[in-house]
């Protein structure tokens, strides 16, 4: 079973397609770079994955299920262009709500153990509008990761990352993947985003342009993926 597979995916704003006929698969425990140009429908592609949006035509499938149903979207973690955290609420405050939300036992030591896993643990009582760009998007994956989700759909999670803290994230990820989880992440920091990925998915206007592993020639040389877009580049 994919922990991903879509078929024929189609999504339409008014008469605008963001995807047309996209279908493709993830396999269980890989990273899947996405990528793609501004307005190639990578964010469109994560919203229907975590069942926030739902296909105009086509089908997407997580682990055999639509994602709109309640228990494949507690496999789900998504982090989009918003943290989603709290400001009134001090960083321990969020998690311990994140921990509450999923169920899990004893929020409060896992809150403390993640703001540290995280380099966080002595902003423990700050709130994270006082906190710097890298250090919500911190704060934000260690919400989203203290439920150990099965998949993992993250939306430009290195934008705008000095470098220790995209250092941080990518140890993350990478500790996410190797305890299992799947991660499909879309990413403009190629060589980064193909540092981690075992497959590339591209997106061209709405389109697969290539789907499949990342390749050797592709880690050499990370912006000569955009030339399987061919004339449509």
């Amino acid at each position: 079973m994919n922990a991903v597979e879509a078929r024929g995916l189609t999504r339409y704003f008014g008469v605008y397609a963001a995807l047309r006929g996209v279908t493709f698969c993830v396999p269980p425990g890989q990273c899947v770079a996405l990528l793609g140009r501004n307005g190639a429908g990578k964010t469109t592609l994560l919203r229907l994955a975590a069942g926030i949006q739902t296909p105009s035509e086509g089908a997407l499938e997580v682990f055999g299920a639509v994602p709109e149903k309640p228990a494949t979207r507690r496999a789900i973690g998504f982090l989009g262009h918003g943290s989603g955290l709290y400001d009134e609420l001090s960083a321990e405050e969020n998690l311990m709500l994140a921990a509450r939300v999923y169920g899990i036992p004893d929020a409060s030591g896992v809150a403390r153990q993640w703001l540290e896993r995280v380099d966080l643990q002595r902003l423990a009582r700050s709130r994270p509008g006082e906190f710097s760009r890298g250090m919500r998007q911190r704060l934000a994956l260690a919400r989203v990761l203290l439920a150990q989700p099965k998949l993992l759909l993250l939306d430009e999670p290195l934008t705008a990352l000095d470098d220790r803290a995209s250092r941080m994230v990518r140890e993350l990820l990478e500790e996410a993947l190797r305890a299992g989880t799947t991660l499909l992440m879309s990413t403009h920091h190629l060589s980064e985003g193909m540092g981690i990925a075992t497959h590339i998915l591209l997106l061209d206007r709405g389109r697969v342009a290539y789907s499949g592993e990342r390749t050797a020639a592709m880690l050499a040389n990370p912006a000569a993926v955009y030339e399987l877009c061919g004339d449509a580049a």
